[in-house]
């Protein structure tokens, strides 16, 4: 994401105005924008004109429309984002009050306004709000793909990239291949072929995707992570390896970073299990998805041994923070993401009051697991990890543990 211009003022009210580059970047504007905001963009809407004869006429007329956001639908498959309002600004074409939806576009700028009411009401550019613009900002242009993943088995493959903040599946394959037969050669040719599209389509996602990775740049190639059930993976490697010594030398730059491992089938479901695996772990330490998944996973472990060094829900981590269990403690905040999507003011400014008392007064760590969508618990939205007991006693009940126990076998969500 681009910042264009930048007009927030002192007191947390103002206008950015941000240009989307990337798919990802439309994820990062769907967690800026919240109802209630002023989005200025341009649109297309149909105007119908009425002559003196009595006819009308439509047509589809460009401007620049100000709506006051009412809801955002986002579509993380195609990264689509859709923002529906009210517009502000009377023009030619529109009234004061008439809905419109605003569809936000790569490469095209849109200005976003944050107002903080004589009321109260509104709480402006607060500092979880400037922590998201800084992150979808990512000044120095570094941000790309953790890794790349091809779940498969025969005749299915679906690609996903696994981002800092989103795994999304970029395109399936599939197709129909014949079944073996003694002493017929069509399953091996519909394999070979197969692999050749499934293939053509990793390198055309990975080409157009140039912020994960590049066939001809120098830039280094991330992971590619191989998985299915059997075989097919190990096949589909030793396909690409054929074609790279044969036909196309530019994908050699590919094969030390192919990784092959299991997967129980070749749907999507199953990536879950696969960056859960000890070698993905492995390969993907030192990222930011990793992080993420290690702090819950020791969580909900804590949560299933009762040790006391896990409290959960909003009163019981409110309670720890007042005794110095994060920060002076040493603890973890794990806090999910739609806490701040709230349009329950008071409800935004409590977290966010939480949240500027443990980084700023209690120099504590704080960890926003639940923008990576791959374990998406519904049971609680605030949590704390501790590495020593707390002063107090918090336990949870068997409820919590068998709903921690339900959480960390739940199958992928895909973004």
């Amino acid at each position: 994401m681009r910042l264009v211009k930048n007009k927030i003022e002192l007191n947390g009210s103002g206008t950015v105005t941000l240009c989307p580059e990337e798919p990802e970047d439309m994820w990062h504007a769907y967690n800026l924008i919240r109802p209630g905001d002023l989005l200025r963009a341009s649109a297309i809407r149909r105007v119908t004109t009425t002559q003196e004869t009595g006819s009308t006429s439509s047509a589809r007329i460009h401007l620049t429309l100000e709506i006051r956001v009412k809801d955002l639908d986002f579509d993380p498959q195609s990264s689509q984002l859709h923002v529906s309002g009210q517009i502000v600004n009377e023009t030619q074409h529109t009234k004061v009050g008439q809905h419109h939806t605003l569809d936000l576009e790569l490469n095209r700028n849109f200005t976003l306004e944050k107002e903080i009411g004589s009321d109260g009401e509104g709480v402006g550019w607060d500092s979880i709000a400037v922590q998201m613009l800084k992150e979808a900002v990512d000044e120095g242009g570094k941000r790309r793909a953790e890794a790349v993943a091809v779940v498969m088995q025969e005749g299915i493959a679906h690609i996903c990239f696994i981002g800092q903040f989103q795994t999304i599946m970029k395109q399936k394959v599939e197709m129909s291949v014949p079944r073996k037969r003694h002493g017929g050669s069509d399953h091996d040719k519909g394999m070979s072929k197969f692999y050749q599209i499934t293939l053509d389509t990793l390198v055309r996602q990975m080409e157009f995707n140039t912020s994960s990775t590049s066939l001809i740049s120098n830039e280094t190639v991330r992971p590619i992570l191989l998985a299915s059930p059997g075989f097919v993976a190990a096949g589909f490697q030793k396909y690409i390896q054929s074609v790279a010594t044969t036909s196309t030398p530019g994908l050699k730059r590919l094969l030390p970073s192919i990784v092959v491992v299991h997967s129980a089938s070749g749907y999507l479901h199953s990536l879950a299990e696969v960056l859960q695996s000890p070698a993905v772990k492995t390969i993907l330490a030192d990222t930011k998805y990793a992080r993420e998944t290690k702090l819950m996973d020791e969580f909900l472990d804590q949560l299933r041994k009762e040790t006391n060094k896990a409290t959960y829900g909003p009163r019981e981590v409110e309670s720890a923070v007042d005794q110095g269990a994060v920060g002076r403690g040493g603890g973890v905040l794990i806090i999910s993401n739609r806490l701040f999507r709230s349009q329950d003011v008071a409800e935004r400014k409590r977290w966010v009051s939480l949240v500027d008392r443990v980084r700023d007064v209690e120099g504590g760590e704080i960890e926003n697991t639940i923008k990576q969508k791959v374990v998406t618990p519904d049971f609680g939205i605030i949590s704390t990890t501790l590495p020593v007991s707390p002063r107090s006693e918090i336990k949870c009940g068997p409820n919590l543990r068998r709903q921690a126990s339900e959480i960390q076998n739940d199958n992928l969500s895909t973004k």
